[in-house]
């Protein structure tokens, strides 16, 4: 039997760092009030001439560098983003031009901060079945782009960045199993309603939250969502080596080990300094967690992510 296994991993932030203490300069807001309530206390914003897709080109190029593939290896590219470069062509598309990979499939998929785990579970199913044998997936966001600076409920939350992982076929289980969710009804409460019409902006460009409601949906989905990874898998929350979940807020973070069952030091946690940089969020975290030694060969790492949709998923794997 054929699976899918992660084999490298790359990350990408923009120089530019955005201090809390910058923000009290803009809007009525203090970094006390912003760590107490987010646990952030620095975001970093794409330079404006910096794309999505060159953010995620650098993320991408260092994955390939640790996974020691070339543009000839890949076959398979999928780009989780909510920020694309334009309408279309695809993110992917334009990250393939960049690459210089000229075989394969391209694609963006759209699940906001559950972007990631929805691209990684597609990509491991099309490796593991044998259509493809080299694909990168990658989180890339330019959020900063769609926040209103002048709203401090949600314009201190957000960051920009871009991470990526390579995935090989593998003799050995790789990623053990995916689950992802989706609810519709749930839409309303994280959105960014704009869109274009006969040339023409049609509604706000900006992101709207309802920070309590998102709250709520994102603790119990993901908590049902971690126990039906380890049911599946016929393991219990101790086994875990690593948890790395979605980068929101350090509330939601440890409320959901706890009810998840997984201890703090097993936690990996990047939203101080970076924010909440949606489909980037996850691979990002896991890519600190692999380059400072933290994740080793054999580890068992879940994965989860939760984002406008309402949309949540996770993956088990063996590292």
């Amino acid at each position: 039997m054929t699976y899918s296994r992660i084999v490298g991993t790359g990350s990408y932030l923009p120089k530019r760092i955005v201090t809390n203490r910058e923000l009290e300069d803009r809007i009525e807001t203090s970094d006390d009030w912003i760590v107490s309530r987010t646990g952030i206390e620095a975001r970093h914003v794409a330079a404006d001439d910096e794309l999505t897709s060159d953010l995620a080109l650098h993320a991408a190029q260092a994955a390939m560098l640790a996974a020691g593939v070339t543009a000839d290896d890949i076959d398979l590219i999928i780009v989780a983003t909510t920020t694309p470069d334009m309408v279309f062509p695809s993110t992917a598309c334009l990250v393939q031009a960049k690459l210089g990979v000229t075989k394969g499939a391209a694609f963006d998929v759209q699940a906001v901060c559950t972007g990631f785990i929805y691209g990684l579970a597609i990509a491991d199913k099309l490796v593991a079945c044998g259509q493809h044998k080299c694909a990168l997936v990658i989180g890339a966001e330019v959020f900063s782009r769609i926040l209103d600076w002048n709203d401090r409920r949600t314009c201190v939350l957000f960051g920009d960045g871009a991470g990526a992982v390579v995935l090989k076929t593998s003799e050995a289980p790789g990623i053990l199993s995916s689950h992802l969710h989706a609810d519709g009804s749930f839409s309303h409460i994280l959105k960014v309603p704009g869109g274009i019409s006969g040339g023409q902006l049609r509604g706000s460009p900006y992101l709207e939250m309802d920070g309590q409601a998102v709250y709520r949906v994102a603790v119990k989905s993901l908590t049902e969502c971690a126990q039906e990874a380890l049911e599946k898998n016929n393991l219990k929350a101790s086994a875990l080596d690593w948890y790395v979940p979605h980068q929101a807020n350090i509330r939601i973070i440890n409320t959901l080990a706890d009810k998840v069952g997984v201890p703090k030091h097993k936690v990996v946690i990047t939203v101080a300094q970076q924010g909440n940089t949606s489909a980037a969020s996850v691979p990002l975290a896991l890519d600190a967690a692999v380059k400072d030694g933290r994740i080793k060969p054999a580890d068992l790492v879940m994965l989860q992510g939760v984002g406008g949709g309402m949309t949540w998923g996770t993956v088990l794997l063996r590292w």
